[in-house]
């Protein structure tokens, strides 16, 4: 159909410096009313600047801004926000002892006689919970305790009440379950129907192809350009945000003979898991899928000492073992990169080098427990090397690094010992395309030196492409062993108990 509407934005021409670093040398960006317009490109492309300029919380040295086919000034979010610009973070940003109620309507109180008119925002919450597919009778509960699904549900109907015309989603769908995105989805309909322009920005790019009409493509401070979605695939997207071809293809390859690494035989977890038996041997990846619940996280958990089996025997480098807690399983050569990056993997202001080296400070310690700075900085800046960290120095804070960057730093803390086995939880949540190949390829070397590593991730895509052998987990038990000749069918029918296409090997 025609379009006659005038684009809900546009944006042409603009830059933006910080000091001498060109974060955007030249965007475009056009937003169509009542269309969901993807934005991709790698950590560093530009693409979150550009975003923070139409919100209003950064300034553009040039370039224009129409809305609605008025050129308009947005000096601060208050301009963005009276244009109707809101945005919804993969973070929820609300405050967990509030209800859902005064969550949303903090800051914009409905009042009446110079009071908040309680009646009237019942009647708005009602509607809006339905809107987003919530019960209006979670109306009071405290947001606390809402799971972070719903959480973000609240972020969105927070946004809707604050009049939007163009809702930027900022990675919505990285802590959520195939379930819950099919409920974001819904909800992403709902609102373009209603002439909502809504601007989505993911690292997942197999989910564009079910919600995005559009897709602007960033690469180096620039935009290359606009496509339908029709004319692309998830491989061309991923090559254009590149700058490269991005291979898939993965070799059988002959393991080193001698035990297995780690046996875990009818291993069971009160509530979770149920006669688990898995091994990993030297030099091999063993990949573990699972929709969110599914129980494949506490198999990390348990082989890391985070957690204790209830019942089972877990057998490492052929003798039976017992992890009490992480510090027996770093004692024997167990390392692991958690799924919780910043709450758990990252001391956030700290440096680079403290981040790295706290993983492993015997190694680098004189007598009586002092450090030796010279070998500190040599090994760090060798890690840093190794693994491609992009920084200027190992003292730049990790706060102030990508999501790609902050999690090669938390794989190296783990390297500092020299693991035999190494357990990667989610280990390119929330990453760039061109990060995830890097960290991939990293992963694969560590197993071609002999390295055993389990990958627990909830990232399909991944866990295909980079497994050897994939172990699926479903209400608590594995439902289907595959090689790695598996398909994207095979894996999430076993996952959702579908049933598969092809008899497990």
């Amino acid at each position: 159909m025609e379009q006659t509407l005038a684009p809900r934005i546009a944006m042409r021409g603009v830059s933006k410096s910080y000091g001498g670093v060109r974060a955007i040398r030249h965007a475009d960006l056009t937003v169509q009313p009542g269309s969901v317009h993807a934005l991709v490109g790698e950590n560093g492309a530009g693409k979150s600047t550009l975003i923070k300029i139409l919100a209003g919380a950064e300034q553009a040295d040039t370039g224009t801004i129409a809305f609605d086919g008025t050129e308009v000034t947005v000096s601060s979010t208050a301009d963005a926000i009276a244009l109707g610009v809101q945005t919804v973070y993969q973070e929820p940003q609300l405050f967990p002892e509030l209800s859902i109620t005064e969550n949303v309507f903090v800051g914009r109180e409905i009042s009446r006689g110079g009071r908040v008119d309680w009646t009237a925002q019942a009647e708005q919450i009602g509607d809006l919970l339905t809107m987003i597919g919530l019960s209006p009778g979670l109306a009071m509960v405290p947001v606390g305790e809402l799971s972070i699904a719903q959480q973000q549900q609240i972020s969105i109907a927070k946004a809707v009440a604050g009049d939007a015309s163009i809702l930027i989603l900022d990675e919505p769908s990285a802590i959520l379950t195939d379930q819950e995105i099919e409920v974001l989805f819904s909800i992403v309909r709902r609102l373009t129907a209603s002439g909502v322009a809504v601007i989505y920005i993911s690292h997942r790019l197999d989910e564009l192809f079910q919600i995005a009409d559009t897709v602007t493509v960033m690469r180096d401070g620039r935009t290359l350009d606009t496509y339908p979605i029709g004319d692309l695939t998830t491989k061309m997207i991923a090559e254009l945000m590149v700058g490269g071809i991005v291979t898939e293809e993965r070799t059988a390859k002959v393991l080193p003979d001698g035990p297995a690494a780690l046996q875990l035989q009818d291993v069971g977890l009160e509530g979770s898991l149920t006669g688990i038996d898995l091994t990993v041997r030297r030099g091999e990846i063993v990949g573990i899928y699972g929709l969110l619940g599914s129980g494949a996280a506490e198999i990390a958990d348990i082989v890391y000492g985070m957690k204790q089996p209830s019942t089972g025997t877990m057998l490492y480098q052929g003798k039976k073992t017992v992890n009490r807690r992480p510090a027996d399983a770093r004692r024997r050569g167990i390392t692991m990169v958690p799924a919780n990056r910043k709450a758990e993997g990252v001391f956030s202001f700290q440096s680079i080098g403290f981040n790295i080296s706290i993983g492993d400070l015997a190694k680098l310690s004189r007598v009586k427990g002092w450090i030796n700075k010279r070998k500190e900085r040599t090994i760090v800046r060798d890690l840093i090397a190794q693994l491609g960290v992009k920084t200027p120095s190992e003292n730049q804070p990790v706060s102030a690094m990508s999501g790609g960057n902050a999690q090669k730093v938390v794989i190296a803390r783990q390297l500092l010992s020299a693991p035999r086995l190494l357990v990667l939880a989610e280990p390119t949540q929330g990453v760039d395309v061109g990060a995830k190949e890097e960290i991939h390829r990293l992963i694969s070397k560590l197993a071609d030196g002999g390295t055993a590593v389990l990958v627990v991730t909830t990232d399909l895509s991944e866990v295909l492409r980079i497994s050897d052998r994939v172990l699926v987990v479903r209400e608590g038990r594995i439902g289907a062993e595959f090689g790695n000749d598996a398909t994207q069918v095979d894996i999430l029918a076993a996952a959702s108990g579908a049933g598969t296409t092809k008899d497990p090997k």
